[in-house]
C-alpha cells in the first residue's frame, strides 16, 4: 500500500537508526542491494564506540562456547580485504587494515596452557580448520625481539588483523554518502510507529516512512528495541584506552592488549569494568594498563603517553550478537554488537543482504534473543 505523505513525512526504503559502525556498514550494503536508505544518527553526544574501540579485526578465541559466532567471525574477517579495498576505491581512503595475523600474549605458562585449551577446542569444533600457532618465549622473541623476558609465550591467529577504527568511521560515513545515502545526525528519536505495512519514525518535526527499518543504536537499542515486539538486554561496559608518542615501528603483530598504529602510536587497552554509563578514566585502571604493556614490552618504560579515553562496549549477557526480525512488526530488525570491527565487513555483506530480503547462506537463529528466556 502507497503511504500518502503528510508535510514533515519523509519516504525512505529503510531508515537505519544508529550512524556508527554498524549501521553505517549495514546501510552500504542495503544500498548495494538497491534500496533508498536513511540513517537517522544521534550526532557527537551519542556514547559512540566506534570512535573509542581498538580497532582490531580479530578471529582467535571468539566463539568458544558458540561456534556460529566463531564461523560468522572467520566470514567477516575473509571479506575484509574486499570491502576495505572497496571504501579506499570509493573514498581514497586507506583505513589501514593489515591481516598478517595477531598475536595474544599470555605472561605465564598457565595462561599459555589456558589459551592452547581454548583454541585446540575451537579447532576440534571446527573440524581441524581452525589455523592458530603456539609460540614459546624463545619463537615469540624471534618474531617480536622486543618482548618481555618475562613473557611466557603467545598464540599467533593467522587469520587475525586491525585497522584504523577512525579512518574506518570517515569512509562509511562519506561512502554512504557519496552513494546516495542520506545521513541525517543529531536525530533525536521519539516514538517508532507501526503504519500502513512499513514504519514510521518520528525524528525531531520530522516523520521518516520506511517499508524496512533496522536498529542499529549500540546501547540505545535497549529501550527502541520493545517498540517493536523484540529484547536487547545490552549493557555498557567500559574499555579505558592509553596512546603513546609515535615510537619507531616495532610491532607488526596486533596483540589483545598493545597495537601499534599506522602513525606509529602505542594504542594500550584490553580493560573490563561494569561501571554503569561512566566512560570515564581512572588512574588505577591506567595504571594496570601500562603496568602490563610495559611487562610485555619493557621499551614501552620509556615512552610517553599522550593521551587516554574511556569508551563503552555494548554488551549481551553472553557477549555475543544479536541479529533478529521482529515477528510482531515483520521488516524491523534489531543488530547489536560489541565487535562493529571485526563483523563490519560481515554487516555490509551477508548480514545486509539478509536484511534486504536476499536467501540467507547460513542460519541466524541462534542469534534471536530468545536465548535469554530462561
Amino acid at each position: 500500500m502507497s503511504v500518502r505523505l503528510r508535510a514533515g513525512c519523509r519516504q525512505t526504503d529503510v531508515t537505519v537508526i544508529g550512524g556508527g559502525l554498524v549501521g553505517l556498514a549495514i546501510a552500504l550494503g542495503l544500498m548495494r542491494n538497491g534500496l533508498k536508505v536513511t540513517v537517522l544518527d544521534e550526532g557527537d553526544i551519542a556514547l559512540r564506540a566506534s570512535r573509542g574501540n581498538f580497532g582490531l579485526v580479530w578471529v582467535q578465541g571468539k566463539g568458544d562456547t558458540c561456534p556460529e559466532y566463531a564461523q560468522l567471525s572467520r566470514l567477516s574477517a575473509r571479506l575484509w580485504g574486499d570491502f576495505a579495498q572497496q571504501l579506499q576505491s570509493s573514498t581514497g581512503i586507506d583505513v589501514q587494515l593489515a591481516q598478517r595475523g595477531g598475536l595474544f600474549v599470555c605472561l605465564e605458562d598457565a595462561e599459555l596452557e589456558q589459551r592452547q585449551r581454548l583454541l585446540t577446542n575451537m579447532r576440534e569444533q571446527a573440524g581441524g580448520d581452525y589455523p592458530f600457532e603456539v609460540l614459546d618465549h624463545a619463537q615469540l622473541k624471534a618474531l617480536v625481539p622486543e618482548i618481555g623476558s618475562r613473557v611466557a609465550g603467545a598464540t599467533l591467529g593467522l587469520e587475525d588483523g586491525h585497522l584504523n577504527p577512525l579512518l574506518l568511521l570517515r569512509a562509511l560515513v562519506e561512502a554512504f554518502v557519496a552513494q546516495g545515502g542520506q545521513l541525517i545526525s543529531n536525530a533525536s528519536i521519539g516514538e517508532i510507529r507501526q503504519r500502513d505495512g512499513g514504519f514510521g519514525v518520528v525524528a525531531g518535526h520530522d516523520t521518516w516512512i520506511s517499508a524496512k527499518l533496522v536498529l542499529a543504536a549500540g546501547l540505545g537499542n535497549k529501550t527502541l528495541a520493545p517498540q517493536l515486539g523484540l529484547s536487547a538486554p545490552v549493557q555498557p561496559n567500559r574499555g579505558q584506552v592509553l596512546i603513546t608518542e609515535r615510537v619507531q615501528p616495532f610491532l607488526h603483530y596486533p596483540t589483545g592488549h598493545v597495537r601499534q598504529t599506522g602513525d606509529g602510536t602505542l594504542q594500550l587497552g584490553d580493560s573490563k569494568e561494569d561501571v554503569g554509563f561512566d566512560s570515564g578514566t581512572t588512574t588505577e585502571v591506567m595504571a594496570q594498563i601500562a603496568q602490563r604493556a610495559i611487562r610485555m614490552f619493557p621499551l614501552l618504560e620509556h615512552v610517553r603517553m599522550v593521551r587516554a579515553w574511556g569508551a563503552l562496549r555494548v554488551m549481551t549477557p553472553d557477549g555475543y550478537p544479536i541479529y533478529e526480525e521482529s515477528s510482531v512488526c515483520p521488516g524491523a530488525f534489531l543488530v547489536t554488537c560489541h565487535s562493529g570491527v571485526t563483523l563490519g565487513a560481515a554487516h555490509s555483506g551477508p548480514i545486509a543482504d539478509w536484511i534486504a530480503g536476499k536467501p540467507q547462506a547460513f542460519s541466524l537463529e541462534v542469534f534471536r534473543a530468545a536465548r535469554f528466556d530462561v
